[in-house]
């Protein structure tokens, strides 16, 4: 089996590449309510149904006029006679604004032809239907008002295909009129977790037994991506049992094999994808925690050979699979998510492998600030449980200061 063993930015590359071809094989689409369609990934391009806004809209509570009324060529604007009001919901019916008058108008309402702009509430007094402005006041045309068309011109787009809806998008639609939106089909993932000291959650396991948390943490991070998890009976370290285990997911999309990876002696996942017809893409990357994933291609789908270790499989679940997955469901994105914070404290490393170790991050508006919480290797669950992110350690660095600004591996 080759040796194809990459730096963290060569395998991201890799994936990228894989990733653009997947996306131009579109997957199948269906319409769904609207808000079936949140989180789903949009398969045809939500347009405007008219113009936005449909009428030249007032942006704040105040009074509709003409800007030569309160910018005139004396040294203080007249009075203006407020002839009558108007509310969201409504439409003026009543006589063309002529100068020297004013209209009560609230948000939202539509500003009537012959008013060019609004004077906020805020800067005038009333006295017996009379505005009075404020000395030194003026309005440009336009002020405090939206135009008609201003936001979206009628059949634009307003959200592209391949977006996944978030709540802005399903209120975009809404606004457009779609009770149901048109959405990608969502990929299966199989997800196969292998090795024998593995036994069900709900047993009691023995000295030399662990629970498998591997097949449920893959679960929820492929149902986080918006695919569909099918789990798999765990396979026990035997390569004719996890080779029909791999004939038994090739109706999925992809499949996600955790544990039998590494080097040990009754590490037989490769083997059996190699008996499978494997094309092994990469066999490792050099990374910590997850070193020993694999990417490669079985004949009817592609396949991450993932780390044993439950941290291990979850870190390389976001940087290699996560963006396979938005691919396969559609999505035009370009990787992990990642974010920028400050370091808590100082931090002492080995160079050569890209890092990345649980942390807290403390996220607010001035300066985020990553906190690397204190561990006992990739199969510590209980010191991740109480991480956020995962702090990036580049592969150059030694001593990191307190301070310093680094990436964020958002989960």
């Amino acid at each position: 089996m080759p040796d194809l063993v990459l730096t963290y930015p060569e395998a991201a590359a890799v994936i990228q590449d894989r990733a653009k071809i997947l996306l131009a094989q579109k997957p199948t689409a269906e319409k769904v309510p609207l808000l079936a369609g949140l989180h789903r990934v949009l398969a045809e391009p939500v347009l405007a149904d008219r113009d936005q806004p449909p009428f030249p809209r007032s942006t704040r509570d105040g009074f509709a006029c003409r800007a030569s009324d309160i910018n005139p060529d004396m040294s203080e604007a007249k009075p203006l006679r407020i002839i009558g009001q108007l509310k969201a919901g409504d439409i003026w019916k009543g006589a063309p604004l002529a100068t020297g008058e004013a209209l009560e108008i609230m948000t939202g309402a539509p500003v009537p032809p012959t008013a060019d702009c609004v004077v906020m509430v805020e800067h005038v007094k009333v006295r017996d239907d009379v505005l009075l402005i404020e000395p030194g006041r003026t309005l440009e045309p336009g002020e405090n008002i939206v135009p008609a068309g201003a936001e979206a011109r009628s059949g634009s787009v307003i959200v592209p295909a391949g977006t996944r809806l978030a709540a802005s998008h399903i209120a975009a639609a809404a606004a457009c009129g779609y009770a149901a939106v048109p959405v990608y089909a969502r990929p299966h993932v199989a997800i196969l977790a292998t090795g024998d000291e593995l036994v069900p959650v709900d047993h009691t396991p023995l000295t030399h037994q662990i629970r498998n948390s591997n097949s449920y943490s893959l679960a929820a991070q492929t149902t986080l991506a918006g695919a569909q998890p099918v789990i798999l009976p765990v396979a026990p370290d035997d390569k004719a049992e996890i080779e029909s285990a791999i004939s038994s997911a090739s109706g999925c999309n992809l499949l996600l094999l955790s544990g039998g990876v590494s080097m040990g002696k009754y590490d037989f996942v490769e083997q059996a994808l190699v008996a499978r017809g494997a094309e092994f893409i990469f066999t490792g990357a050099r990374i910590q925690p997850g070193r020993p994933v694999v990417f490669g291609k079985l004949p009817q789908q592609y396949f991450f050979g993932l780390p044993g270790n439950p941290v291990s499989t979850m870190v390389t679940f976001l940087l290699f699979a996560q963006p396979l997955i938005a691919a396969l469901s559609g999505e035009n994105v370009s990787g992990p998510r990642f974010a920028l914070a400050r370091l808590a404290h100082d931090f002492r490393t080995k160079p050569g492998l890209t890092r990345f170790l649980p942390g807290r991050i403390d996220f607010n508006i001035d300066s985020s600030q990553a906190t690397i919480i204190p561990w006992q290797g990739s199969g510590d669950l209980a010191s991740t449980a109480s991480a956020n992110g995962f702090v990036v350690i580049p592969s150059t660095a030694v001593n990191l200061a307190a301070g310093e600004c680094v990436s964020v591996l958002l989960v």
